[in-house]
């Protein structure tokens, strides 16, 4: 199939190309140059503009930071719409507020297109792999036509409910992780701090009930010092605002989000923010005087 892919960042670039190697035909378009020779040099073809994406496929797929980005790609001038016929498909694939996909899929229905919101999960390693959880709001209908183009992208891909329900599920998603996160840095801080070796104490509980995907990502990567940024602090401050304002919406507290978004908010301030999210151990080197790492 033909698809078009509009934003090549971290996330962006490897999804094309998993799509090239599965044999699809991907039309790209992104604001840096770099990225769209980067995705062309794997087989792509470069767009002059998320409108002449759109006027060339099919299907459109748009990986982008945030509501205001996926706002202005599909909406705004040289957008998605500006170049879309009745029947294009339009699968948005960043994390956004539910409350802007919902927004988005409205205007789109307007004009004959159809939508899914479909956020990941899994950062930049399972990006190349092609091994993301993906998930789904929308018309089931349309979940089921597009699901083999999605599980060419993620190991998994489940329909969640109706449009915006596929955010809604990916902002729960951010809270956990970001939370487990932070239960790492503060235990292994603890660790080192008593003199106890941290890599045993991982070894020792990895395999209980502390044990989690999250803790085998992140904890060898603080014992390291590796922040390179599979997924950034600054994505997962905009993912926790992002939960935090739908959730004032909707009348449920976040007590807990609220703490780790402040210490992320804290990172960001020190000039870490574009360091992967498991750097909430230098909040906790910054307030502890310890290093997990040696």
């Amino acid at each position: 199939m033909k698809i078009g892919f509009i934003g090549l960042g971290i996330m962006g670039k490897p999804m094309a190309k998993n799509l090239l190697k599965a044999g699809h035909e991907v039309v790209c378009f992104d604001v840096v140059a770099a990225n769209v020779a980067d995705v062309v040099a794997s087989g792509a073809v470069a767009a002059k503009s998320s409108a002449d994406v759109a006027s060339q496929v099919p299907v459109v797929i748009t990986m982008l930071p945030n509501s205001p980005h996926v706002k202005s790609v599909v909406l705004g001038k040289d957008g998605v719409l500006e170049g879309a016929s009745e029947g294009l498909i339009l699968i948005d694939m960043s994390s956004i507020a539910p409350l802007a996909s919902q927004e988005v899929e409205k205007a789109c229905s307007e004009k004959g297109v159809r939508m899914l919101d479909a956020p990941v999960s899994g950062g930049e390693p399972k990006a190349i792999d092609g091994s993301l959880a993906i998930m789904v709001g929308g018309e089931k209908a349309l979940f089921e036509e597009m699901k083999d183009i999605l599980l060419v992208m993620g190991a998994s891909a489940v329909h969640c409910g109706p449009i915006g329900a596929g955010n809604t599920t990916k902002l729960a998603n951010q809270v956990i992780v970001a939370l487990n996160i932070a239960a790492v840095a503060e235990a292994f801080t603890l660790v080192r701090k008593a003199g106890v070796d941290p890599h045993l104490v991982f070894d020792a509980i990895k395999g209980g009930l502390a044990g989690s995907t999250v803790m085998n990502a992140k904890a060898p990567m603080m014992m390291d010092g590796n922040f390179k940024p599979g997924f950034k602090i600054d994505l997962h401050i905009k993912d926790l605002a992002n939960a935090m304002d739908t959730a004032h919406s909707v009348g449920s507290p976040l007590p807990l989000t609220a703490s780790v978004r402040e210490m992320m908010e804290t990172l960001h301030a020190d000039g870490f923010g574009g360091d992967d999210h498991s750097a909430l151990a230098r909040f906790y080197a910054k307030v502890s005087g310890t290093t997990i790492g040696e």
